[in-house]
């Protein structure tokens, strides 16, 4: 029964990959990173992840999809028992390089929206409004 128990709780690196989706060298790499703690292995058989490494991994996979960088991620991971605010800093810093980068996209989005509509109303086919405009 204690054997059944442990594998209910823990899983090995491909059944974490494939529940949580994600490569199984992503989660070497996690480790090597220090963001997960690699378990231990036994003499004969797999590591298994307990759940927390497990928590961890979807932590770090939502971190990453909310944009935030690895090395950020481990700032937040150790941040954990700290005060909110300071959490919040992380958060509010990442938010304005959003807020940046979504800035750049509308201004690059605007500048293609122009030269697609130049194409549009062009009569020379001798020559590209988009390739003129990139040209010195």
């Amino acid at each position: 029964m204690g054997d059944h128990r442990t594998q209910q709780v823990t899983r090995t690196i491909s059944k974490v990959a494939k529940e949580l989706g994600v490569n199984i060298e992503s989660i070497r790499f996690y480790e090597r990173r220090g963001l997960i703690k690699q378990p231990f292995k036994p003499e004969k058989g797999y590591r298994h992840y307990p759940v927390e490494t497990i928590n961890r991994i979807r932590f770090i996979k939502r971190s990453q999809e909310l944009g935030f960088t690895l090395d950020e991620i481990a700032n937040l991971i150790q941040l954990n028992d700290t005060p909110c605010y300071q959490v919040q800093e992380v958060a509010e810093h990442k938010l304005a390089t959003v807020k940046e980068k979504l800035a750049d996209l509308q201004r690059l989005e605007s500048a293609l929206t122009e030269l697609v509509e130049q194409c549009d109303s062009n009569q020379d086919d001798s020559h590209c409004p988009i390739i003129d405009s990139l040209q010195p």
